[in-house]
């Protein structure tokens, strides 16, 4: 009983030693000089084309935004949509928007999940969302140089599919006819395995290669390449128990920005897509160059997420979240200027 007890205490005080390790306070009140706050409100940023601007979503299953990054203006680009519930907002390569969300909220799960689908925005002023017929899950690739784009179909999206089955899709948009539509429908990779669900999530190597990430039972993720002319897979970084989610790709095309949990080694506290910061990987297979960028999880109930690199690689931008959240929650958007 004793022995027990003894067991007992020093487990108690790694746990206590281990929570310790992260601070009081507000990661917003100990920024870096190269980290600047642009809004105290709005998640998933995107550069757009010329980096002049990052469009943001207000809030999850909300409407999308823009800001100016020279006047700071603020501007609503759905707020001509009565009960937008948008998702995302992305830029394509044409300064035009890709919008990704349910046309109605219903619940959490079954909104953003089975209903989930992709939607055209023109940036003309007044402009309203278009349809593009498909569902889909969670976020999409894009490419920086022509109109095509890359996606998941799930099981929860195509009944035909089985539980467990998922499949990365790619398209491109045609916006020659009166309403834009999607053509060349084509599977890129299929994952038979309810152990990896992957999410497509960014093109790089002039488009002859894909980012994904696997997400995995319990908390685990790992992040993988595509070789979209061989069909070639390769992980670039995997580790038992580690949450690995790939966001965000530097325009060399050499290296990508991840949400990881790697700093839990040190800090403590559980794994997986609660307790993450931003780091930046290289895409050369070994997974051994990983350097990470954000410390917002040194502080308590802080995390940064959903890093994009701008067009230039001379910035990021991301959001300020907290870890009791859903994923993709955020609270403002900031800028990170790399020196």
């Amino acid at each position: 009983m004793k022995t027990f007890i003894a067991i007992l205490c020093t487990l108690t005080c790694l746990t206590a030693f281990s929570q310790d390790k992260r601070r009081k306070g507000s990661p917003l009140d100990h920024l870096p000089e190269n980290i600047e706050v642009l809004t105290l409100f709005g998640e998933r940023a995107d550069f757009s084309p010329d980096n002049k601007e990052i469009a943001f979503m207000a809030k999850s299953f909300g409407d999308a935004m823009v800001i100016n990054l020279e006047t700071k203006m603020i501007r609503c680009l759905t707020c001509n949509v009565p009960g937008a519930v948008f998702l995302r907002v992305m830029h394509l390569v044409n300064g035009d928007y890709l919008l990704i969300g349910p046309e109605y909220f219903e619940n959490i799960s079954v909104s953003r999940d089975r209903d989930n689908e992709l939607w055209y925005l023109s940036k003309e002023r007044g402009s309203k969302p278009v349809k593009l017929g498909q569902k889909m899950s969670e976020g999409a690739a894009i490419s920086k140089t022509n109109m095509t784009i890359a996606f998941t179909v799930t099981w929860d999206q195509d009944p035909a599919l089985k539980e467990g089955e998922s499949y990365l899709m790619a398209a491109d948009i045609d916006t020659s006819g009166d309403q834009p539509q999607l053509v060349n429908k084509r599977t890129m990779l299929e994952s038979n395995d309810p152990g990896c669900v992957m999410e497509a999530q960014d093109f790089y190597d002039n488009d002859s290669k894909m980012v994904y990430t696997c997400y995995e039972p319990g908390p685990p993720a790992s992040v993988y390449s595509l070789d979209l002319q061989n069909s070639q897979v390769t992980r670039m970084i995997s580790k038992p128990g580690r949450y690995y989610e790939a966001e965000g790709i530097f325009p060399d095309g050499l290296s990508t920005c991840v949400e990881s949990d790697q700093q839990c080694e040190t800090l403590g506290g559980d794994a997986g897509m609660g307790n993450i910061d931003i780091w930046k990987l290289r895409l050369d297979g070994t997974g051994k160059d990983f350097v990470r960028l954000t410390h917002f999880n040194d502080y308590i109930d802080g995390k940064a997420s959903n890093p994009v690199i701008s067009t230039d690689g001379k910035y990021m931008a991301f959001q300020s979240a907290k870890t009791t959240d859903p994923a993709g929650v955020g609270y403002g958007i900031l800028l990170y200027r790399f020196e």
